[in-house]
């Protein structure tokens, strides 16, 4: 039970995250009580400044943290080094490569399409991570598990706005000029990129704590981000940046704090029960912004919010139910 807690936690700081990042590209009132934000368009070398803020931040953070979390961080880090756990630095630096990629896709796609439609697009990462973990561990996935994740899908799809228009403050009518449709197999991809870091994850807690392991992970996204604004950069002289690094600091405590609780999570129940629980993001985003930046759920909305949640309920009481077998 409590792998399921601190995943679902980490959902809600993910879904909190999220919705920074819509106020980083567009205006809206908060809380009804002050309007910020659009301090950035929705280009791509914009979504590469934002990832790299958001780990220029988050890197040292977790730096901080980590020794108290975990009190052989360092030590760990030092031991990877060595020839005989090389393999394993190699997956922790993995991890790190699919980040960059999921976060990175992400973005892009977000600069192409609704933000809405993105993430909704985006969770359909646990139909991967149930055949990566089928392929890897040899853990089919049972008829009960599959309706769940359908179930899941289901109710994410339904979150996807009937009238994409009324998101065009998302930019939509933006990404009109850029073929959405690669927007659409962007953020396809960067599920599947999630799914492998999520894998990656589950197989590289059988050595390294997930501790070191995300901090490596927080790293390697760090460096690769900022070599991409090396290579891709757009003009920067005239953004506020007053705005974007406290919604960047703010982003990066929220990241910071999902992303621990998710591999912590990952390590208790695995990467497929995690994924699942992950994947009422979307439906628990679509309630954070109608409470704090007041976006109008729809009908076929709130419908969408009830099937995710129910499912992740259904999905609790499975994983409890073979807990007793375990003693005898």
């Amino acid at each position: 039970m409590l792998g399921f807690s601190l995943v679902l936690l980490a959902a809600f700081f993910f879904c909190f995250q999220n919705v920074i990042v819509r106020v980083l590209f567009n205006p809206h009132t908060v809380l009804g009580l002050f309007q910020t934000g659009g301090f950035v368009t929705p280009t791509l070398p914009n979504s590469f400044l934002l990832l790299c803020l958001r780990m220029l931040l988050v890197a040292p953070l977790m730096a901080v943290v980590a020794n108290r979390l975990y009190p052989s961080t360092w030590k760990d880090v030092r031991t990877l080094g060595r020839p005989e756990q090389r393999p394993w630095l190699l997956r922790s630096l993995l991890g790190g490569v699919w980040m960059f990629l999921y976060l990175a896709l992400l973005y892009v796609a977000v600069g192409l399409i609704p933000t809405g439609i993105a993430m909704t697009l985006f969770f359909t990462y646990p139909v991967f991570t149930a055949l990566l973990s089928w392929r890897i561990f040899g853990s089919r996935p049972s008829l009960f598990r599959w309706s769940v994740m359908a179930l899941v899908l289901f109710g994410s799809t339904l979150t996807i706005p009937q009238q994409p228009a009324g998101y065009a403050h998302v930019g939509y009518a933006h990404a009109g000029h850029a073929q959405p449709w690669l927007g659409v197999l962007l953020a396809i991809t960067s599920g599947f990129a999630y799914a492998l870091y999520a894998v990656n994850a589950q197989k590289s807690f059988e050595q390294v704590n997930p501790i070191p392991f995300t901090w490596i992970s927080f790293a390697t996204t760090l460096l690769l981000s900022a070599i991409s604004l090396l290579f891709w950069h757009g003009p920067q002289t005239s953004l506020d940046w007053t705005g974007l690094w406290l919604g960047s600091l703010l982003s990066a405590l929220f990241t910071l704090t999902g992303h621990l609780l998710n591999n912590l999570g990952i390590r208790l129940i695995g990467a497929t029960s995690a994924a699942m629980i992950g994947a009422s993001n979307p439906a628990l985003t679509v309630v954070l912004a109608w409470f704090t930046i007041q976006e109008r759920l729809q009908t076929a909305q709130l419908v969408g919010v009830a099937i995710v949640t129910l499912s992740v309920a259904m999905l609790s009481r499975e994983h409890r139910g073979p807990q007793p077998d375990r003693k005898s």
